[in-house]
């Protein structure tokens, strides 16, 4: 057992194996990457190499074109990720946690049989599509129109904040198929080839999280082969909420990455930045703003970990995910905001990572449902009879 975390030895091997991989091929471009403003700042050829270590199968059956594993697992390689590059772990997390998630848990065998595994093997690129300008935490509001012809179904209208739907080869886009705004029922789920005629993308710029690619789509009469219906018809995005409240765990491990990576940058500037003839460190109100980050990242490690145990057990762990989004989310906001204030002046310059922690923090409070919404569905468990 490691002080860090109750690992097993060979998932404490995992993660040194991963955490040399981000040291060698992500530390090292992540503040090019996030300041590089052409046609694909995001290293796609990462998916790739992900996928041939067999990382991006981890968590996924054996059976599926999977590595086998446990959210544990998952939840190691989204942390080292994130420490090395918040904005490269959204893309990989979007791919593997939403796009790959809801083929496996929703859509029919031969549509799955199809896709995984050369979507886990990096060979293709994956994306969720939910979000449009009225349909944010509020999930009914969802206009996104798919009606049948044919052989077909015909979207029009469009999507937005969409992660990786500059370059996914395929795109999970939730549209309505029957009923009016409002309602959950008649939302379903299609699987669309990021290529298909009547499909455009605009990129979205950014605050944050640079180096992952946002998009608007827009849908203009644009025919997907009703073959590509993942899960029900009316349904299928009722039954992919399941994979949402999954994602809120493994966002919370990228979340305490990403605060990892802070406080480990603050814990260098401190001790070797010199005021007043001695180092930062030297002060008593430095050391315990350092204290205060490391005691907050460890107890969202101890949330993150025992939730994902919980999920791999099969055991209802969905007011423990949200309540690891929310404390995960929020500690890696304010450690960010205090590693930059411990930096002073040199952090607020664009080559420093203290800068970028800053600016990569604050979306992963919207993310996987707003932090308020969070609050209200702990309340109601809370309400029902839930104890922490």
């Amino acid at each position: 057992m490691s002080e860090r975390s109750a690992l097993s030895a060979e998932q404490e091997e995992f993660r040194d194996q991963v955490a040399r991989f981000v040291e060698a091929e992500i530390t090292p471009n992540a503040t090019a990457w996030d300041r590089d403003d052409g046609d694909h700042p995001y290293p796609v050829h990462l998916f790739g190499r992900l996928g041939e270590l067999g990382w991006l199968g981890v968590g996924f059956p054996e059976s599926i074109g999977g590595s086998g594993g446990s959210p544990v697992e998952r939840c190691v390689l989204f942390e080292e990720l994130a420490r090395g590059s918040a904005g490269v772990a959204l893309g990989i997390y979007v791919h593997t946690s939403l796009a790959v998630a809801a083929l496996a848990t929703v859509a029919e065998r031969g549509l799955a049989e199809r896709f995984i595994p050369s979507l886990l093997a990096g060979e293709l690129t994956g994306a969720w599509a939910y979000a449009e300008p009225d349909s944010g935490a509020d999930v009914t509001q969802v206009r996104l129109s798919a009606r049948r012809d044919g052989a077909n179904f015909v979207l029009s209208g469009s999507k937005m904040y969409i992660t990786n739907a500059t370059f996914a080869d395929l795109i999970l886009v939730v549209v309505r198929t029957s009923g009016e705004p409002g309602r959950l029922a008649g939302l379903s789920v299609l699987a669309v080839d990021g290529q298909s005629e009547g499909l455009s993308r605009t990129p979205m710029a950014k605050l944050g999280m640079r180096p992952s690619e946002l998009a608007e789509l827009h849908f203009d009469d644009c025919a997907v082969p009703a073959d590509r219906l993942v899960g029900e018809l009316d349904n299928g995005f009722r039954r992919c909420l399941t994979v949402l409240s999954q994602g809120r765990v493994f966002a919370g491990a990228l979340a305490l990455g990403l605060g990892r990576a802070a406080l480990e940058a603050a814990v260098v500037h401190v001790a070797t930045r010199e005021q007043f003839g001695a180092p930062l460190a030297a002060k008593q109100a430095v050391r315990m703003t350092i204290a205060e980050m490391t005691a907050r990242l460890r107890g969202v490690r101890e949330l993150v970990y025992s939730t994902a145990a919980k999920l791999g057990r099969g055991e209802d762990y969905d007011t423990d995910a949200s309540i690891a989004k929310l404390v995960s989310s929020e500690t890696a906001t304010w450690v960010s905001e205090r590693c930059l204030h411990l930096h002073g002046a040199s952090g607020y310059m664009l080559d420093s990572p203290a800068q970028r922690f800053y600016r990569d923090c604050k979306v992963n409070e919207w993310g996987e449902g707003a932090n308020e919404l969070q609050r209200e569905m702990i309340f109601a468990a809370v309400a029902k009879g839930y104890r922490p």
